[in-house]
Order: C-alpha cells, then sequence, then structure tokens
C-alpha cells in the first residue's frame, strides 16, 4: 500500500512538475510575442509613415492598424493593436522614430528611420530608447521631383474600359472571401489601368513582402552582367570557407540560392525569420548558421533565407550599386529597400513599393531587362528566372529563379511568371502578350486573392 501510495504520489508531482514547465514555458513565450508584436508595430508604424511622407503622401496610425496591423499572425494579432506606442519627430518634423511599449521592466521596442535610401530599421529588443538621437538632423540631401508615369491618356482610357467590371470585381473580393485590395494596376503597351481603395493612392508605399525576392534576384542579375558574379560560384561566406572542402555549405551556388534548393534546414515553410523582421537581429545573425540537411540542388524548399544568402553573395557588388540607385535607373522613386540595423538589405521581404513602381519592374523584364536603350539585365535574364530548373514545389506554381511561374493553368500563356507577396502583393508578366499586372492588398490570414484566376480573367477581357 505504501508503494501505491508513494507510486501515487510520484505521478502526481509528476504531472504538477509538468504543469508548471508547461505554465513557464507558455509565459516564456507570451512575452517573446509581446516583443515581437511590439517590433512589428514599431517597424510599420515606421516604415509606412516614413516611406509616404517621403514620397509626397500621407498615412494615419489609424489607417495602419486597420491595415498593415490587422489580420496578422494569429499569436501577435491579438496583442499588436493594443500596445501602446509614441512617434518622435526631429525637430524639421521628419519622423526619427517610432516606439511601442510591450513590458514594464524593459525599454521599449524601436524602429528608426534611416533616410530615404535607406527607410527603416527595427531595434534589437532591449536597444535604448534614444538611440535614434531624434535632436541630431538627418540629412537627405536633395529632395528628388518624384514623376510618375501614367501612359497615354487615350490609351489608359481605351484600357480601363475594358477592364471596368474585373477590377472592381477584385476590390469588392469577388476573388477571394476577405481579400483586401488597395490597389490594382494593368498595364498594357502605353495603356494603364488602376484604381485605389480609399486612403491609398499612386505614391502610397505598401511592403512588398516576398515581392522583395524577385526584386533580389534582379540586382543578382544586374551584378551578374557586370561579369563580377557568376551564378555557379558558391556563396563562399567568410565563416563557412573555415570549414574548407569538407563544409558542404561551400558547394551552394548562388543559383541554388535563388532556386530554393540549398538543401539547408528550415523549421517552418518559409522561414518564418521573426527574430530578423521583427526581433531587431541581423542577417549575419539570423540567416546565416542553418545546417545543410540535403544534398544542395536536390530538394525544392521555399526559405526567407536562401534568398538572404543569395543577397550576401553580391553584397560586395551592392556597396558600390546600391539598390537606390538601381530603382532610380528605371525612375522606380517610390521605392526603399529597407535594410537590418548592420546594413545589410533584407531583400527577403523588407522593401516598401508602389503599384506603379512594380509595374515598371515587371515592364522592364517585358523590354527583357532593358531600359532608356541601356541593357540593365543580362539578355537571358527573363529567360534564366522564369524556367524552372531542378526540384519543384508541389503545388500549381512553378519555380524559376527569385519568380514563380503561372504556366499550368488553362487560359494562362505558358510563359506567364510572377512576384508573389504575403498578404496579396503580385506582379505577373505576361510577354507574350505585352502585360503587367500589379495587385496590391492586406489580406488578412486564413483569406487568399486567387491572383490566378484574376490574371486570367483580365488575359481574357483584354481579347476582347
Amino acid at each position: 500500500m505504501n508503494k501505491l501510495i508513494m507510486a501515487a504520489t510520484g505521478a502526481a508531482l509528476a504531472i504538477t512538475s509538468t504543469a508548471s514547465a508547461q505554465s513557464a514555458q507558455e509565459q516564456l513565450e507570451g512575452r517573446y510575442d509581446r516583443a515581437l508584436a511590439a517590433g512589428y508595430k514599431a517597424l510599420f508604424l515606421c516604415s509606412a509613415i516614413a516611406n509616404a511622407e517621403r514620397n509626397g503622401a500621407a498615412r494615419t496610425p489609424d489607417s495602419i492598424h486597420e491595415w498593415e496591423l490587422t489580420g496578422i499572425y494569429p499569436a501577435l494579432d491579438p496583442i499588436i493593436r493594443d500596445l501602446p506606442y509614441e512617434i518622435v519627430r526631429r525637430p524639421s518634423g521628419q519622423i526619427a522614430h517610432v516606439q511601442v511599449e510591450w513590458a514594464g521592466d524593459m525599454p521599449d521596442r524601436i524602429a528608426a528611420y534611416y533616410g530615404a535610401d535607406t527607410g527603416c530599421s527595427v531595434m534589437p529588443v532591449g536597444a535604448p530608447e534614444g538611440v535614434s538621437n531624434p535632436e541630431v538632423p538627418l540629412d537627405e540631401g536633395d529632395r528628388r521631383t518624384f514623376s510618375d508615369p501614367v501612359g497615354d491618356p487615350v490609351a489608359n482610357q481605351q484600357l480601363s474600359a475594358r477592364l471596368t467590371s474585373q477590377i472592381s470585381d477584385a476590390f469588392k473580393g469577388d476573388y477571394g472571401d476577405g481579400a483586401r485590395t488597395t490597389a490594382v494596376l494593368v498595364k498594357q503597351g502605353e495603356g494603364v489601368a488602376e484604381r485605389y481603395v480609399e486612403g491609398f493612392d499612386p505614391r502610397t508605399p505598401q511592403r512588398t513582402w516576398s515581392v522583395a525576392k524577385s526584386i533580389a534576384a534582379t540586382l543578382v542579375g544586374a551584378a551578374v552582367l557586370s561579369d563580377e558574379i557568376p551564378l555557379d560560384q558558391p556563396i563562399g561566406l567568410n565563416y563557412w570557407r573555415r570549414g574548407g572542402s569538407s563544409d558542404i555549405r561551400n558547394t551552394i551556388t548562388i543559383d541554388h540560392a535563388l532556386r530554393m534548393a540549398s538543401g539547408r534546414y528550415s523549421d517552418t515553410p518559409g522561414n518564418r525569420t521573426d527574430p530578423l523582421y521583427w526581433g531587431g537581429t541581423s542577417v549575419d545573425e539570423s540567416a546565416t548558421s542553418w545546417p545543410v540537411i540535403h544534398k544542395p540542388g536536390t530538394v525544392y524548399r521555399y526559405a526567407n533565407n536562401d534568398t538572404l544568402m543569395a543577397v550576401k553573395a553580391i553584397e560586395q557588388w551592392l556597396t558600390y550599386y546600391p539598390p537606390h540607385e538601381f530603382f532610380a535607373k528605371l525612375g522606380m522613386h517610390h521605392t526603399v529597400a529597407e535594410t537590418d540595423i548592420r546594413g545589410n538589405y533584407v531583400l527577403s521581404s523588407q522593401v516598401w513599393s508602389t503599384a506603379r513602381d512594380l509595374a515598371i519592374l515587371g515592364q522592364l523584364y517585358l523590354n527583357n531587362g532593358v531600359w532608356n536603350d541601356e541593357r540593365l539585365l543580362p539578355e537571358n535574364w527573363r529567360e534564366y528566372v522564369s524556367t524552372p530548373s531542378g526540384p519543384q514545389p508541389d503545388r500549381d506554381w512553378g519555380y524559376g529563379a527569385g519568380w514563380w511561374l503561372l504556366n499550368q493553368h488553362e487560359g494562362i500563356p505558358g510563359d506567364t511568371f510572377l512576384a508573389a507577396g504575403n498578404r496579396g502583393q503580385y506582379i505577373v508578366v505576361v510577354p507574350s502578350r505585352n502585360v503587367v499586372i500589379v495587385r496590391r492588398g492586406e489580406d488578412m490570414v486564413g483569406t487568399r486573392f486567387d491572383i490566378a484566376a484574376f490574371t486570367r480573367d483580365v488575359l481574357a477581357a483584354l481579347d476582347q
């Protein structure tokens, strides 16, 4: 009987211990979620407002709460909108930083604005509140006068008339229950049809999310054109090289990374990379250390970290030819590639751009890499990014190199490829039809805009 009592007591203690451990872990995860939510909010308030003001547009905190900060990741969504915040401006009126309270015993989370060319960066958890030095003037140089290409007025009117129904349906939610469209732009030849939801206009930037991966692939193309960066070159980070030829990471090439085939482990599909995006760590800290578990080039695994490694491979080139200079050549004056706190471009997600600027990027690919009689991408670059090679995703979209492929859908030409990002960001390029389609949105988690159906319907309308 004593043995039974002792056994029962032991079992009870084990249950109590397990419950306590679970409770402690839940408390830890809850605190971590609050830290992430505060970083997420600080960065979005900073980037949305500062980058809009840079463009001569305006965003309010209420608008950002309604659009960008609603319907996000389930663990953060119930927390984020209620966190107290302060927008700190310089004497000139320019944003210095945004700070968000999250824990009484820790400093506020900070996102600081560093200027027109690199936008905002989120500070690490625990960074001091004075980190952005708001009393120090920020010299952004001469303010540029922005001009927006809007096509030929007659062609615009004709194209808009042909697409009235399809564009209207995109805003009504006909392409996905709960999908929230903020902008649609269709370009064919000299004609542009576009529409914006109330509160957004042609100069209102939004985060591109993973459309940035296609922008990253474009910058890699520009580096390849310079003859300085071969695609089959191993990425060869210094801390990988120390392992010598025995370290399989030294066989990962830029091509592997662009095709999501590095063979490295990722803990979630897409590598959520929350510590980098919202926690304030750097690309070097968070993206470089994942182990290889498959031979490079043999397994497809969509991962933010693969794109970040492709960008690391050209980072020396980017110090001489930064993204904002490439954007300026194209007239993408409303686009900002933001960085981590160490100056590494977060080109897997953290780019802010407008619908018109993204249409320009699509037009560059229609032009096969030539802009204003200057070749900006290699002659075969469009073919390279839009051709599947090696392992492919298990879905009805194929994958090229930094761009998705819409080559398996009835009513859509086989040469169609697209950039796609979280919350419904899309650039669809249809070379055989001379068409670019841009859709911007703030779709809530659990909803999805059917870009394939929208593309099919737009192309069908253009045939009539």
